[in-house]
């Protein structure tokens, strides 16, 4: 489906290819290649059912098909340009940047980012390149007046990008080799299908709204709209009797729950960046992806209605692994090599 480049080592769309890219995902009804929510028992948009089993386990390989569908991952160096939409404290921004920062950061303290990030990187393209090892900050572009409005439709998303490209004042650099464009809305911005069907989604842009075609994931904060949805375990449905929330690490529920959500788009973006690569399933325009295989899993034993075996800090907090100073909550990814979900803190390592 996304034939072309805007990613790994290769040169910007012909106009042919970015037409039949445009026109080919408006028959696909504009849908993104993931639609994730970390409450366990659910299915991804378009899943096939028959992975609804398989995340229930972590050693599931009976019921799982990943395959390489010979399409290109991010084996250049990835640069993450963010665009904070909406209204953010420091203290939130500083959270979300050490944890990117920390994808490369190979000197923290294990179980690390960095070594959850090596999961990732086991994947290659067809010539045998791995996905790249450095994941870096790029420019920021703040858009505290909700250019947009306060609510987004998918395809207003898109806009969003583009006046964060096109700005007149220092505008997002157009990185279409290795950049990837992280969209992030605050608590108080509704998008199309969040909290009920999405907490995040990956994509491209279009030419015909952008101007170019460019990697990108949107992440919103759910603080306000649906916690126990988007930012479990430390928010939980109301609906569930006895059922109480974790502590998070970071002391802000909604953005320690969007951590979680970051690196799954992310790890997806690298892994199948323009929905021809890693997938199972039968259908691209609806992959399952080497995140949503391990929806629910953080720990040793995860599945079903189970996190997984976690570690607490002095204060009560609940996390998995470590970052340069911070500590996060963050889902395993489907390993390809063992078949099975896997993660830097895994009990069996």
């Amino acid at each position: 489906m996304r034939q072309g480049s805007y990613a790994c080592r290769f040169p910007a769309l012909s106009v042919p290819v970015a037409l039949y890219l445009t026109v080919l995902s408006l028959l696909l009804l504009i849908t993104p290649s993931i639609a994730w929510r970390p409450w366990p028992n659910h299915q991804t948009n378009g899943s096939d059912p028959i992975y609804g089993a398989s995340k229930k386990y972590e050693g599931s390989s009976e019921f799982v098909h990943l395959k390489y569908h010979m399409g290109p991952v991010l084996t250049a160096n990835i640069t993450v340009h963010t665009i904070w939409y909406g209204t953010w404290a420091k203290a939130q921004k500083k959270i979300i940047r050490e944890f990117i920062s920390s994808f490369s950061a190979v000197n923290s303290k294990p179980p690390s980012v960095a070594q959850w990030w090596k999961t990732v990187r086991l994947y290659t393209d067809q010539t045998g390149a791995n996905i790249t090892r450095s994941v870096v900050l790029g420019a920021e572009k703040n858009d505290r007046f909700y250019s947009h409005g306060k609510s987004l439709t998918r395809l207003s998303i898109q806009s969003v990008i583009k006046s964060a490209v096109t700005a007149n004042t220092k505008p997002l650099p157009i990185n279409a080799q290795n950049g990837l464009y992280l969209l992030l809305t605050s608590a108080d911005v509704y998008v199309q299908d969040f909290c009920g069907q999405v907490c995040g989604f990956h994509y491209f842009t279009f030419p015909s709204i952008v101007g170019y075609t460019l990697p990108y994931a949107w992440v919103g904060n759910s603080a306000k709209q649906c916690p126990g949805v988007c930012a479990y375990p430390f928010a939980v449905p109301d609906y569930i009797p006895g059922l109480k929330p974790l502590k998070a690490p970071n002391g802000d529920v909604g953005v320690d729950g969007m951590i979680s959500v970051i690196g799954h788009e992310i790890a997806e973006l690298a892994t199948n960046p323009l929905v021809n690569a890693w997938y199972a399933g039968q259908d691209p325009s609806f992959p399952v992806e080497i995140a949503d295989l391990c929806e629910g899993i953080y720990g040793t034993g995860g599945g079903g209605s189970y996190t997984g075996q976690l570690t607490e800090d002095g204060d009560g907090a609940t996390y998995n692994i470590n970052g340069i100073r911070r500590r996060f909550l963050v889902q395993w990814v489907w390993n390809h090599v063992v078949s099975y979900c896997t993660g830097p803190n895994a009990l069996d390592q």
